[in-house]
């Protein structure tokens, strides 16, 4: 059944492209007024969300096109499209986790009981299960710390904990069943490295040397596959340059970009931030500071620019016009359907991108 909705859903995407069945890959480019950021896609590809840059939170489907939500974001959806999760401010104008479920407002999560705003914000929520029932984020105790929360409707807003005494962490993203979050702990010096909390419980991510990897982003289905940056953050040059993929069977390994590319400025550094439910395909970028980078996608390991990739199976003109091609935020569980954004004439702007085939480039 899932995936006679999925086929269902992309033949209604084509057709709003007018593309052509022989073609191997579509590309549908978010033209839109405001600045449009995608951040995530249901399981079946029919859903994708985001924010216009400033708020508020949207929603977009192939029916209907982008559509305000409300609130302030929308990072995050349920894997039948029909919760969203993200921030929206209560009536003193305070930042809160938030969830929104469709032709309602959306629904304030607050923040610990024993926590408090820093300045303005109070919480916030970025990731969601498949089926909707736990949302994941971080909420403040002030403004000396956040912690990571676990969210459900009979347990509520879970405290998830720092390991680092008056440190921060952060979840980012939980599996499809609920059961492990993952995310960042702040150490003692400021640096924030990878963690996956099991039931409750924080374990340390480390990568192939034994030290510890950058923050992760993603998590598949029964949290067996986790994705984040920095794979090497102890190496002392500035030529590491890669990713990583974390799975129960085999550990840590490097994912590493198309090409290195010079380090003079600021930081490079390569992030995963998307992964399908068996791992063979992640979804980034290579950035260089904080907003100029471009899509990296990774398939069986092997990695190529989301536009070479594309221009090499079917769409010659893929984002020849644009400035970058930003990052890949949000994939489906099959990693044939994927979102992200970059930067265009007139700002940054969402694209999707469906792929017939998971071939990697040779």
């Amino acid at each position: 059944m899932r995936v006679f909705r999925l086929s269902a859903a992309l033949m209604v995407m084509a057709s709003t492209l007018g593309v052509h069945a022989q073609d191997k890959a579509f590309l549908l480019e978010i033209e839109r007024g405001g600045r449009t950021f995608f951040s995530g896609v249901s399981a079946t590809g029919a859903v994708a969300v985001g924010a216009f840059e400033g708020g508020p939170g949207f929603y977009w489907m192939p029916t209907s096109g982008l559509v305000a939500a409300g609130g302030l974001s929308a990072e995050a959806v349920s894997g039948d499209g029909r919760t969203i999760v993200g921030a929206a401010a209560d009536a003193t104008g305070r930042t809160n986790a938030a969830i929104w479920q469709r032709a309602s407002e959306w629904r304030l999560l607050g923040g610990f009981s024993n926590g408090a705003s820093c300045d303005s914000s109070l919480s916030s929520a970025q990731g969601v299960s498949r089926d909707g029932k736990y949302i994941v984020g971080y909420a403040y105790l002030g403004c000396s710390a956040a912690h990571a929360f676990r969210w459900d409707a009979s347990s509520g807003m879970v405290d998830l904990g720092s390991t680092v005494l008056g440190r921060s962490s952060t979840a980012s993203s939980v599996s499809g069943d609920g059961r492990v979050v993952v995310g960042e702990q702040t150490d003692t010096t400021g640096f924030t490295f990878g963690v996956r909390w099991v039931d409750g419980r924080q374990e340390t991510v480390r990568g192939p040397n034994g030290l510890v990897v950058g923050n992760a982003y993603a998590v598949n289905f029964d949290g067996t596959v986790v994705v984040g940056r920095q794979c090497r953050p102890a190496v002392s040059d500035r030529l590491e340059q890669s990713a990583w993929i974390w799975t129960a069977s085999s550990g840590t390994q490097c994912l590493q970009a198309p090409a290195l590319r010079p380090q003079e400025g600021p930081p490079i550094l390569v992030y995963a931030k998307a992964v399908s439910d068996d791992g063979r395909v992640v979804g980034g970028s290579q950035r260089i500071g904080s907003t100029d980078g471009n899509a990296i996608l990774w398939i069986d390991g092997k990695p190529a620019y989301l536009k070479d990739y594309l221009q090499a199976h079917g769409v010659p003109d893929a984002f020849r016009t644009w400035f970058n091609t930003g990052e890949i935020t949000g994939m489906t569980p099959d990693g044939r359907v994927l979102v992200g954004w970059g930067a265009a004439l007139g700002g940054f702007r969402g694209y999707m991108v469906i792929l017939n085939d998971l071939e990697p480039l040779p």
